[in-house]
C-alpha cells in the first residue's frame, strides 16, 4: 500500500529530530531509539534519513529544530524529565491543535511496552482530543486510573471526562474515579473517601508509573466555572487567596505549591502523584495558561511538559 502524505510528512519529523538528537545534542544511536521508542535498527535509519533528505546541513533544516531547541532550553531550566514542543499556527484559535497529536504519539509509546504500566490521567479538553487520536489497540497488561471524578455541582457528568474514552480504543483495565470533582464539606470528602473501593481507586492512582494531566487557568473563562464544577464566587475567593492555576480540582499559587484554603479542602479528586516517583506529564498551551504551567513546573508539580513554541516562549521568557 503506497504512504499517504501524513506518513511522509511523520516519517520527515522522526528523521529530523533523531538527526538533531545525534547531530545537536550528542546523542548515540542506542540514546536516541530509547528517546523515541523505536529499535537501534530504525534510529540509525531516520538518521541516515535525516541527512539523505536534506535536513542536516550546518544546521537541521527543518522547522521542528526550533522547536526541539526550546524544549531543551525548558528541560534545563525547570528540571523536567521530558518537555516536547510542537510548532504553533498562529492562524489557528484551536486550545488542543499540535499537542493533542503529540499527547496521543507519546501515549501510544507508552502503552506499546510490554511490562505493565500503570497510567494515571485528568481530565479536560486537550486529553479528550488526545485520547481521541489513538489507535485501536489491545493493552491488557496495563491499568488506566481518573485521576477525578466528572460530576458538576448540579449532579451532570462533565464530557471532558476520558478514561472511557481510551478503555474503548486500547481494550485496557480502567478504574473511574466515582467521585464528584468538588464535595460539600471536608467532612463529607472524608467520609466518600473512606469506600472501599474509593480507597482501593486512590491507592491505584498513588502509584501511577505515568501521569497526563491538563491544567486549568483561574480567569474569566477558567474551566472549573464554565464546566459548572464550581461558581465564579469559588473562583473569586481563589483568586483572593493567590489561586493561579488548577490540577485536577487542586488549587495551586505562582509558586507551584497547593494552596491551604478551605476550597481544597473539599477536593475529592485524587492527589497528583508525586513526581518523586511518577513521570508527571502537563500537557497544555496558551497565553492564559502559561503562569500556571509555570508555577506547576517550578513547583515540581509536574516534571513533564508537552505544549507549543508560542507557550514556550512565553515561559521561557518568564
Amino acid at each position: 500500500m503506497a504512504k499517504t502524505r501524513g506518513e511522509d510528512l511523520l516519517r520527515l519529523d522522526e528523521a529530523a529530530r533523531a538527526g538533531w538528537l545525534y547531530y545537536v545534542a550528542g546523542n548515540t544511536q542506542e540514546e536516541i531509539a530509547a528517546k523515541l521508542g523505536t529499535s537501534r535498527q530504525s534510529a540509525q535509519r531516520l538518521v541516515s534519513l535525516s541527512v539523505s533528505a536534506g535536513l542536516v546541513k550546518v544546521r537541521i533544516d527543518h522547522p521542528i529544530a526550533s522547536c526541539l531547541e526550546q524544549a531543551r532550553s525548558l528541560q534545563q531550566a525547570f528540571g523536567l524529565s521530558f518537555c516536547e514542543v510542537v510548532p504553533s499556527d498562529p492562524s489557528s484559535l484551536s486550545t488542543t491543535i499540535g499537542i493533542a497529536e503529540a499527547c496521543a504519539a507519546e501515549m501510544e509509546r507508552r502503552l506499546m511496552r510490554a511490562e505493565p504500566v500503570i497510567m494515571a490521567l485528568g481530565t479536560g479538553r486537550t486529553l479528550k482530543a488526545s485520547v481521541e487520536r489513538l489507535p485501536k489497540m489491545t493493552c491488557s497488561q496495563h491499568r488506566i486510573v481518573s485521576l477525578t471524578g466528572n460530576i458538576a455541582l448540579d449532579g451532570s457528568a462533565s464530557v471532558y471526562n476520558v478514561i472511557f474514552t481510551m478503555a474503548d480504543a486500547i481494550q485496557a483495565r480502567h478504574y473511574p474515579m466515582p467521585l464528584p470533582v468538588v464535595v460539600s464539606t471536608p467532612e463529607e470528602r472524608a467520609l466518600l473517601h473512606e469506600q472501599k473501593v474509593v480507597q482501593s481507586t486512590l491507592a491505584l492512582a498513588a502509584k501511577a508509573d505515568v501521569t497526563f494531566v491538563g491544567v486549568g487557568e483561574l480567569g474569566a473563562k477558567a474551566p472549573l466555572v464554565v464546566d459548572g464544577f464550581i461558581t465564579g464566587e469559588d473562583r473569586d475567593l481563589l483568586n483572593s487567596v493567590g489561586g493561579i492555576g488548577e490540577i485536577v480540582g487542586w488549587v495551586f499559587d505562582e509558586a507551584g505549591h497547593i494552596i491551604d484554603c478551605p476550597f481544597n479542602d473539599r477536593v475529592a479528586s485524587a492527589r497528583i502523584p508525586s513526581t518523586e516517583t511518577s513521570e508527571v506529564i502537563l500537557v497544555a498551551m496558551g497565553a492564559a495558561k502559561a503562569p500556571a504551567i509555570r508555577a506547576a513546573m517550578a513547583g515540581r508539580m509536574v516534571n513533564g511538559l508537552i505544549t507549543d513554541e508560542a507557550t514556550a516562549r512565553l515561559l521561557d521568557a518568564g
